[in-house]
């Protein structure tokens, strides 16, 4: 597993490393990223354009205020 905490990256820099990180995976790996808040919009994206997104796998937990962490599986395509 694989894990990328997105708080200190721009706004605008964020879903481009993460894409970036996930494309590095193998299948069967998952991305784990901590933000600083719910990532719903990336979720969102990555069902709709990541064909190797498993989206039944997707796990978010708010740990506490300012910080979620939000795991991202990757399949076969």
């Amino acid at each position: 597993m694989t894990e990328l905490d997105v708080r200190d990256i721009p706004p605008v820099d964020r879903h481009p490393t993460i894409h970036d990180a996930f494309d590095e995976l193998e299948a069967g790996e998952a991305l784990t990223i901590v933000n600083d808040h719910e990532p719903k919009p990336l979720f969102y994206e990555f069902q709709a354009e990541v064909e190797t997104f498993d989206a039944d796998g997707y796990e978010v937990e708010r740990v506490e205020d300012g910080k979620f962490v939000a795991t991202f599986p990757k399949t076969e395509a």
